[in-house]
């Protein structure tokens, strides 16, 4: 008997000990908490460590402590994650360990290249407008359409729609990849601008204050608008819309690769990402997930959708930041 009860009690620890440090975004942790951490919790028989911020900080304590990682696996946008793996701070992922690898879309299968990220959610970036005031036709009316002169925001270049934007917007124009013509055609508009915001909680808050009447906004946030008793409308321009996704990764040396592998893979599931795309906290990236027309309005879901999607690519993000956020502080920011 006393065996069996030291057997136990040491199990018990060693369940005790099983513990997996998490980087995410900080938005929802109550749904991701309900819908992921505590189903995973108990599956495990593990703690689950969750550490939210900003992606700064949360990358710079990735790379501080790339000796020792205190970080196991965490979720960052798709071009922040290729500066971590060019800098060697993040581990290449084996799709084998990964069972419901084949289920997602071939684009979130290796998003940044050489297996060193796997996408789990997409996300489609258009422009909110209220429909009873104008009409949006295309994303060059953000700046040529002179019913929304001192009526429109845009994105900061340096938050997550800031670079979609630019591109859409040059796509609008025809220029093909000369963003810097874009960002010159910006400042020259940048009195008709109310704000360039870094947030869509603020971008939410001017539009139904009615300062804003149209804005280029991920989807993500596009339940704050719908629910508004405003008229706010989703265009779907002539250029299409531009995308996003974000991903997950793996810090080099963590030691506890294994248990990082479960929880990716739980994350991963059709189960899971079915309850996270339900609750309305992110859009799915595993294909056999099926929602209602109802819930599918506030994702960004289905192949076709997907598969339409402008998305620019991580590299070319990383390669220009510094040249465009230079440009855009001397010529918008004055």
């Amino acid at each position: 008997m006393a065996a069996i009860m030291a057997t136990t009690a040491l199990s018990a620890a060693q369940a005790a000990d099983k513990k997996l440090t998490i980087s995410v975004y900080s938005f929802a942790q109550d749904e991701y908490k309900k819908a992921l951490y505590d189903p995973f919790e108990e599956i495990c028989g593990c703690e689950l460590v969750v550490e939210t911020g900003n992606s700064v900080e949360r990358m710079a304590k990735i790379e501080a402590n790339s000796a020792n990682p205190v970080i196991d696996m965490a979720v960052i946008s798709s071009h922040d994650a290729l500066a971590l793996a060019r800098k060697d701070l993040v581990a290449p992922l084996d799709a084998a360990k990964l069972t419901n690898f084949d289920k997602l879309y071939e684009s979130a299968k290796d998003p940044i290249g050489d297996h060193m990220a796997i996408g789990y959610t997409f996300y489609a970036s258009s422009i909110v407008y209220r429909k009873d005031l104008v009409n949006i036709e295309s994303w060059g009316d953000l700046l040529n359409n002179e019913k929304l002169a001192g009526n429109v925001a845009l994105p900061n270049i340096t938050g997550t729609q800031g670079p979609l934007t630019l591109m859409m917007l040059n796509k609008a124009d025809g220029d093909n990849g000369d963003y810097a013509k874009t960002i010159t055609k910006i400042g020259k508009s940048a009195e008709k601008i109310v704000t360039f915001y870094s947030r869509s909680s603020e971008l939410a808050q001017l539009m139904n204050q009615e300062e804003v009447i149209a804005a280029p906004v991920g989807r993500f946030a596009w339940s704050r608008f719908k629910s508004s008793p405003l008229p706010f409308a989703w265009a779907e321009p002539k250029e299409g819309q531009a995308g996003g996704m974000n991903v997950m990764v793996m810090t080099k040396g963590n030691g506890n690769e294994e248990l990082a592998y479960q929880f990716m893979d739980y994350w991963l599931s059709t189960e899971v990402q079915t309850r996270i795309a339900e609750a309305l906290i992110d859009s799915p990236a595993n294909k056999e997930v099926k929602v209602s027309d109802e819930v599918a309005e506030n994702l960004t879901y289905g192949a076709d959708v997907i598969n339409s999607l402008s998305i620019m690519p991580a590299a070319d993000i990383i390669d220009q930041r510094d040249k465009w956020v230079e440009q855009w502080n001397a010529e918008v920011i004055k």
